[in-house]
Parts: C-alpha cells; structure tokens; sequence
C-alpha cells in the first residue's frame, strides 16, 4: 500500500512543487493569505476532497475533507501558509503546506481500501494569532484520532517539545509635562516601563531554568522635552509547561503592578496575541514517523532527538488529539530558521525534494495507523496519560 502512496506523490511531484513555489514567490502575512489558501484549497477539491471555508470566521482558514467508503480513523494533516513580515517564506510554510496537501492526496488509496477519513487543516498565522488556538478552543479536533504535520530544517529531528508561551501587553498612562520647565507636574509612563524591565530582570534569578521572559518598548514618548503620559511594552512569557508559563505570568502582573504603584501611572494589560500551550509530542506516533523515513533511505544516525525550537500553536492541538510535529531536513547547509539565507534555500529543487520525501514520511505514518486498530489504541492510550500528567 506504501507503494502506491509513494509512486502517487512522484506521480504528482510537480503538481505539488509548482504549488509551493508560487506560495513561496507570493508571501503573505497571518489572516492574509488569500493566495496561498485559495490555490490549496482549488488543489485539495480537484482531488475530491469537500471543503469547508471560512472556518470559525477566519477567512483564510478551511477544512478540506476526504472520506473513504466504510468507518474508520479520522486523520489530520494541518497546513501552515503564513510568511513572516520583510523575510517572507524564512520559515518554511510554503513547504509545510504542500508536504501536507501531497500527504493526504496520496492517502486517498489507503483510505479507500481500509476505510476513515482525511482531513487537510488549512491554519492561518501560525506565526502570530495562530488560528489552531481558537480551532482547538472550538472543538475542531476533537474528534480527530491523530494530528501530523512536519517542520522543514536543516536537519532531521524527531518530535520533540515546545513552550507554552503567553503575551501580554502593558499599558501605562501618566501626565505629560514640560521635562525643563515643569517636570514635577508630570507622571512619567515611560519610568514605568523601565522600572517593569528592570523587576523582571530582578525576577528571572528565581524563575526554573526552562522559563523565558522577552519583551521590548513599543511606544516610550514623543520627544525627549515632554514628560511621557504614554508607554507601553510588549512581553512574550514562556516555560516547559502550561502550569508554570501561567504562575510566571503572575509574578509578571505583580511586577507590571508595582511599576504603576511606584510611578503613580494608571496600567492597562491585555494579551496581544493568542497563547500557546507546549507540545505534547505522541512519542509512539512518532517512532512511526521515523520508522518511516528510515523505510524511505534516510540513516539513523542523521535523525537527531527532538529539540525545543519556542512556541507553537499545535500545542493547542496535542491536547486534543495525538500529534506530532516532526523536522525533516530540506537543505545541506546549518542555516536556521527565520533568515535569508533558510529562506533562499527553501526555494531550491534539494528544498522541493525534502518536502516530497516528507510528504511520502507522513503519508505512510498515517498509513501504518489506519492499518493496525492495535496501534491507533496504543497511541490514544498513550495520548490520555500525557493530558493528564500536563494537567498534574
């Protein structure tokens, strides 16, 4: 059966790498890529998948649906497709949205012969208000039996981990005045920002090795002769797990608070994006992924141990379904994500290549699943005991 998925994704190569490339050519933004998710979509129901678009109001986001002619499994492969802002495609989207759609195609046969259903997640924003956040909080996977998805690199790694990730904004209001003539008259917002920066520089000595705190000045005053009513200062607030990215954010509030109390500034605080849960990888599900890219040439010794590459909004999704979020290499050189140089070689014939022999990795996982109701139980067994740790 593996065979056949194989020969279909050579089959449909360049079908699949003209598509990324015009992605990769035309980067849009998160909630913007009408583009990239018009010609998904007009690929996916050119072959017979049924498509559901908006999602959730969210105008680029779908759900492209195949179902085989008797029950089974549902699986999902979820598509990335938003560029980040001046770098376009430095992350590799226009790769992870075409591995994907390639993948579900090619199980069409699969599906037909041992019965369930494909499901082709289109997920705006990823790199911002990631829309899997609010599809997750909706219920959207929750009857989904597993969840796949694969990362271009720069090398191959297995699942691995992410962090849960929260960002808030704070707000802080005070009194302009005259900064030479009448200083005393002012209540300065800007000290109060600055005093923020420097109680969390005081706080992380006490935060666990795992936990991070970032943030930067979005507006700190007009000129340098008026006292500024106005400030405001943007932090992403992260950790290993859930539980603790939120008992940080408290301690953030406090400190944020007592920056107010300090300068006699009114604060404001608001989360500036969606947050992320971490990943919870399905390691079972995953040993499936790398057993399939063994089958497929890799060698062994190339496959690191999954890593922490930050946050990602497939969190949200692990805690509904199993899943996975593997790396597979498409470039010869260590260049990371989110660069020039990432971006130009993910447009290359090597990239296309990569994401072609992904696309077949995650295919035959799939695969292997729908064809051993013992293995589906093992990973779903494995999947309640992770939830329920994460929630200890």
């Amino acid at each position: 059966m593996k065979t056949i998925i194989n020969s279909t994704i050579d089959r449909q190569a360049q079908q699949w790498i003209a598509l990324s490339r015009f992605i990769g050519e035309n980067p849009e933004l998160g909630h913007e890529e009408w583009k990239a998710s018009a010609r998904l979509m007009e690929q996916l129901q050119a072959h017979g998948f049924q498509l559901q678009n908006p999602v959730l109001d969210l105008p680029t986001a779908f759900i492209a649906t195949y179902r085989g002619g008797k029950p089974g499994p549902t699986v999902a492969f979820l598509c990335e497709y938003d560029a980040l802002p001046e770098l376009g495609h430095a992350c590799g989207h226009h790769l992870i949205c075409a591995m994907g759609a390639a993948a579900a195609v090619a199980l069409k046969s699969a599906v037909d012969e041992l019965g369930g259903t494909i499901r082709v997640y289109g997920t705006p924003a990823e790199e911002t208000a990631g829309a899997k956040v609010p599809m997750a909080a909706a219920g959207l996977f929750d009857d989904v039996d597993f969840a796949l998805m694969a990362h271009p690199y720069h090398a191959y790694e297995k699942s691995g981990q992410s962090l849960a990730m929260d960002a808030l904004q704070f707000e802080y209001f005070g009194k302009a005045a005259h900064a030479a003539a009448s200083p005393y008259e002012g209540v300065n917002a800007l000290d109060a920002v600055l005093l923020l920066f420097q109680s969390i520089n005081h706080l992380r000595q006490q935060l666990k090795s795992d936990a991070r705190i970032h943030g930067i000045i979005t507006e700190g005053g007009k000129a340098a002769n008026i006292i500024p009513e106005y400030a405001v200062a943007q932090f992403y607030i992260r950790s290993a797990s859930r539980p603790y990215t939120d008992e940080t954010v408290q301690k953030v509030l406090r400190c944020a608070e007592g920056a107010a109390l300090q300068t006699g500034c009114t604060l404001k605080t608001s989360n500036y994006e969606f947050s992320y849960d971490e990943l919870i990888t399905n390691e079972r599900l995953s040993g499936l992924f790398t057993r399939n890219l063994l089958d497929l040439g890799v060698k062994e010794e190339e496959i690191r141990t999954g890593k922490d590459h930050g946050s990602l909004d497939l969190g949200n999704v692990s805690r509904r379904c199993p899943t996975i979020h593997p790396f597979v290499k498409v470039i010869d050189q260590k260049h990371q994500l989110h660069t020039k140089e990432f971006r130009d070689l993910a447009m290359s014939d090597r990239a296309f290549q990569g994401m072609l022999l992904g696309a077949k990795a995650l295919a035959g996982t799939a695969c292997d699943v729908l064809a051993s109701p013992q293995l589906l139980n093992g990973i779903k067994e494995e999947f309640v005991r992770s939830v329920r740790h994460t929630q200890t």
